[in-house]
């Protein structure tokens, strides 16, 4: 049986026809390239502490050269990965639509793969800024070796200040141009995919909800069932790396 009988014409054609495509991506979309979630990234140094309370500011002002080098510890991880074959399909549709990606994601890999257009809700692990005056920090971070015991942060040219992963933490709140860059996707687009998200983490699991009081279609792609699924035209219980490829060779 074709790869291609497993996903409902309506979507094949709906995508097919779009001019205008935005992607909702989250975690699902990374773990497929191996990214590790917070958990996973609990080894050596990092394993006796609770990763979620290390995302906070609370701990980085307690302590910042800790906080600091479990995020190049992470950086290092992310870098060893590579985009899947769902990534680079997203990235060769830009040839024949226009294609906007809003992720929950922090890693780099939709630019990686080659997407023009992608807007980080949370932030990303390859942008710094200056922690007391949010100056942007350009200079190369040192991640070339696991962090086996803590690191401090580079200091701003500007103030003096310590430099931190430009990422939200728990409690912060989302930065607006690219929310507000992400609510513009959605409520234009032709076709929304939900790719990956499980529907939990507020605001960005209510993008969809946008699209459906439009009745703009929506594709869900995710192995499993999720919150948002009810919101969705079409749930495809498929991986990013399998369904992506199949709906780009449709147009």
């Amino acid at each position: 049986m074709a790869a291609s009988s497993s996903i409902p014409d309506f979507a094949l054609e709906v995508v097919k026809k779009a001019d205008s495509i935005t992607v909702l991506s989250g975690a699902g979309m990374s773990a497929e390239s191996g990214v590790p979630t917070f958990r996973d990234a609990q080894t050596g140094l990092w394993e006796r502490f609770d990763a979620a309370a290390l995302a906070t500011p609370e701990a980085w002002n307690r302590d910042p050269d800790f906080v600091w080098s479990w995020y190049m510890w992470r950086h290092h991880l992310v870098r060893a990965t590579a985009p899947h074959a769902g990534h680079l399909a997203l990235a060769q549709w830009e040839h024949s639509a226009d294609v906007t990606i809003v992720t929950q994601n922090v890693d780099d890999l939709h630019e990686r793969a080659g997407s023009s257009h992608v807007h980080h809700l949370h932030g990303s692990l390859f942008h710094f800024r200056c922690a007391q005056c949010s100056f942007a920090y350009s200079d190369e971070v040192d991640d070339s070796e696991p962090h086996e015991s803590p690191r401090p942060p580079p200091r701003c040219q500007r103030c003096g200040g310590q430099i931190r992963p430009d990422v939200v933490w728990f409690g912060e709140m989302l930065p607006s141009k690219p929310w507000e860059a992400g609510v513009q996707a959605v409520d234009s687009c032709d076709v929304l995919l939900v790719v990956g998200t499980s529907g939990l983490v507020y605001p960005a699991a209510g993008l969809p909800q946008i699209a459906h009081e439009k009745g703009i279609p929506t594709i869900e792609i995710n192995p499993d069932e999720t919150p948002l699924s009810r919101e969705c035209t079409v749930s495809l219980r498929m991986s990013a790396a399998t369904a992506l490829p199949i709906l780009a060779r449709s147009r």
